[in-house]
């Protein structure tokens, strides 16, 4: 079952370059599937945003456009080209028209696709929903639920030909599913696997009787699912019971590690691997960041230089950790705004707070390395029990998705490090999550910065106090788990227009329209012909298509 998290998938990551993974990540990866739906060949594509959903407004101005174009292109997540993406695409011949159209999109993140190459032409509609995460909706007019971890082999049929096909897929492939959709003259075949099919079995299979198209689809998330998926526990008072029945002594580090190992199917010191190299992309992002960044489609300078000469000459308010905690969430943040790649963690909004804390934290008290993955593996088991109960996506429950759950990873894992019991650091979490319920998500400018930049500031000085509360046994009163469920319905009551749609709050502030117009005449000076869609357009009108 796909639907189980994985703390590499869901949680920690994707390693990336984009101002949100929501949009830059998620848009990469629906585009990856479309190129490859195609055989690998575009020349058109037409993108439909619906007016009722967050896209319309934020597609250009959050990278979603950046996203799904690299993706369009074949491209990784972390691509060092993605900043020049609207160049690369017209050197690419893919011409691009993004539309406004109402069609009762159901999910704020909705991307409607028609590719067309120079013999077919064909539709598909995804769902980003959060951290970098995707559901591929629908094929061609056949519902269907893709999200990215099996390579997906996706076959049209005409005719009563699919028996055919199927046969010879459980005949001479090694699958863990084979889906059918049928409509009345056609069907929809897709054989998953932890594998790609042999391309002469591909190849075979486009001769069979029947056969409209065959088109290989590689995974795009880095764990994969499997057939009869177990994991020992999902949720807080499922681990609870799990590690009292194994001696009641694991720490919260180790049952993490177990979780993800059973998740993904491999070793525990195949987890700490994995986990050891984000370590390596946290600290580079971080130390990158102090050197100093630039990028012009930018609100917020290099400010972290400054904090870091303060702080060096004694001109802050005591305080080793926390200022370093602010330094390293300063840097990352910064790195995020010029492109540079960072570990969306949970998400790209919320990059900094978990990072920066932990790492402040580690470099204030002096922890190697081996305490830093263990910190990690914490926040990562705190975040699977999130997104197993809620989301991470700030357009259904608004930064306290993003920033809220951040901090409440983060809390869990300084609470570690200091030496706190296990029950302390499940406490720190359930607080610091309590702590950050209605966060509204009010983009200024409509740029994943301000007040994006402030609220991971305050996400990982939460997460620090409420450390420090845990362990000195402040009470936490309400558990983890229920906190989680709070979350998700106080999101559900959240109006729209405060959820990441530059729709309300700080983002129509006469000031945030200023500054937006500001960076779009900019923009339009330096590259008078870059064919961007305006960043906000009326978001009640019907139809309007811009082509790129």
């Amino acid at each position: 079952m796909s639907d189980i998290p994985s703390i590499f998938n869901d949680v920690l990551g994707p390693v990336m370059r984009g101002p949100s993974s929501s949009h830059s990540a998620a848009a990469l990866r629906i585009g990856r599937f479309a190129l490859d739906l195609m055989g690998g060949e575009l020349t058109h594509v037409r993108v439909d945003y619906d007016p009722s959903g967050s896209l319309v407004t934020t597609h250009d101005c959050q990278g979603s456009d950046l996203g799904l174009f690299g993706g369009l292109m074949g491209w990784e997540t972390d691509d060092e080209r993605l900043p020049n993406f609207r160049d690369e695409i017209k050197k690419a011949g893919i011409e691009v028209e993004i539309c406004y159209t109402s069609y009762g999109a159901e999910h704020p993140n909705t991307y409607r696709l028609t590719m067309r190459n120079a013999t077919r032409e064909r539709s598909l509609e995804a769902i980003s929903t959060g951290g970098g995460m995707i559901v591929i909706q629908n094929i061609d007019g056949f519902p269907v639920e893709l999200k990215g971890d099996y390579h997906e082999t996706v076959i049209i049929v005409s005719g009563d030909d699919t028996a055919n096909v199927v046969a010879r897929l459980q005949a001479e492939a090694e699958l863990e599913d084979i889906i059918v959709s049928n409509q009345p003259e056609r069907s929809l075949v897709i054989a998953r696997g932890r594998s790609p099919l042999p391309d002469s079995l591909v190849a075979t299979l486009g001769r069979l009787p029947g056969i409209v198209s065959v088109d290989p689809v590689a995974a795009v998330l880095p764990v994969l699912g499997r057939k009869d998926l177990s994991v020992p526990f999902l949720s807080c008072e499922e681990m609870l019971a799990y590690r009292e029945q194994e001696g009641g002594t694991l720490s919260l580090a180790e049952l993490a590690t177990r979780y993800e190992a059973a998740r993904g199917g491999i070793t525990e010191a195949e987890v700490r691997e994995k986990m050891g190299r984000l370590v390596d992309v946290f600290e580079s992002s971080i130390t990158t960041g102090l050197g100093g960044t630039s990028y012009e489609d930018r609100l917020l300078h290099y400010q972290s230089g400054g904090f870091s000469e303060k702080l060096s000459r004694g001109a802050l308010i005591p305080s080793d950790a926390l200022n370093r905690v602010i330094l390293y969430v300063t840097a990352m943040m910064e790195m995020k705004s010029s492109m540079g790649v960072i570990v969306a963690a949970p998400t790209a909004g919320s990059c900094g707070a978990l990072p920066g804390a932990v790492f402040g934290v580690c470099d204030a008290m002096g922890l190697d390395r081996e305490h830093r993955i263990d910190a990690l593996m914490v926040a990562g088991l705190i975040g699977v029990f999130i997104t197993a109960r809620s989301t991470f996506a700030a357009e259904v429950a608004g930064c306290m998705a993003e920033c809220g759950s951040g901090s409440s990873m983060s809390a869990a894992a300084l609470t570690g490090l200091a030496g706190g019991s296990f029950e302390q650091q499940l406490g720190a979490a359930s607080q610091a999550l309590q702590n950050s319920f209605g966060m509204t998500c009010d983009t200024l400018a409509n740029r994943v910065e301000a007040p994006c930049l402030g609220k991971n500031v305050m996400a990982a000085s939460n997460a620090l106090a409420c450390a420090n509360m845990a362990l000195a046994d402040y009470q936490h009163l309400i558990p983890l788990d229920q906190v989680i469920d709070a979350m998700r319905e106080v999101g559900d009551l959240m109006p729209r227009e405060i959820c990441c749609t530059g729709l309300g709050g700080l983002a129509v502030t006469p000031t945030s329209r200023d500054l937006e117009k500001m960076l779009e005449d900019k923009k339009a000076a330096s590259s008078c012909d870059s064919g961007s869609c305006q960043c906000q357009p009326d978001p009640t009108e019907k139809e309007a298509a811009t082509p790129v």
